[in-house]
């Protein structure tokens, strides 16, 4: 899809703001102690931030495979995010996935509460590359 660059930057903003709610969903469940609930916050805020990040540099990506996929050619791969970026996201969509979907599966705090700080520092710092790319588009 070819979007104006002024398109391009108004579905970044969405996504990033996405993030942010999102993150702060999950923070509001967790307090609720909705553990496999907080699993899918926590994934859904990364990866909108994901989103924004390969909307931004032109990458295409139409399925949460094809996001993780782009995430880690263009992002991991060139040594702009790590290894353990890649293993963070990597889990909190399988967390997702398994919360939502299998029978019998239920996340506990144990799993969950120190997932949340990783993934606040994986979106800021999604969202300073973001911040990035636009101070040099500035240029």
């Amino acid at each position: 899809m070819t979007l104006s660059p002024l398109d391009r930057q108004a579905i970044v903003d969405y996504r990033v703001e996405k993030s942010r709610a999102t993150l702060r969903e999950a923070e509001y469940v967790m307090a609720g102690k909705f553990w496999s609930l907080t699993a899918n916050r926590l994934y859904y805020a990364t990866f909108y931030a994901c989103e924004a990040l390969l909307i931004k540099n032109g990458i295409e990506a139409s399925t949460h495979s094809g996001v993780s996929h782009m995430m880690n050619l263009h992002f991991v791969k060139t040594e702009i995010l790590t290894h353990e970026d890649k293993t963070l996201l990597s889990a909190l969509f399988r967390m997702r996935q398994t919360g939502d979907y299998d029978d019998l599966t239920d996340w506990t705090q144990e799993d969950i509460e120190p997932l949340y700080p990783k993934a606040e520092e994986f979106i800021e710092k999604l969202l300073s590359i973001i911040g990035q790319s636009q101070a040099e588009a500035l240029r």
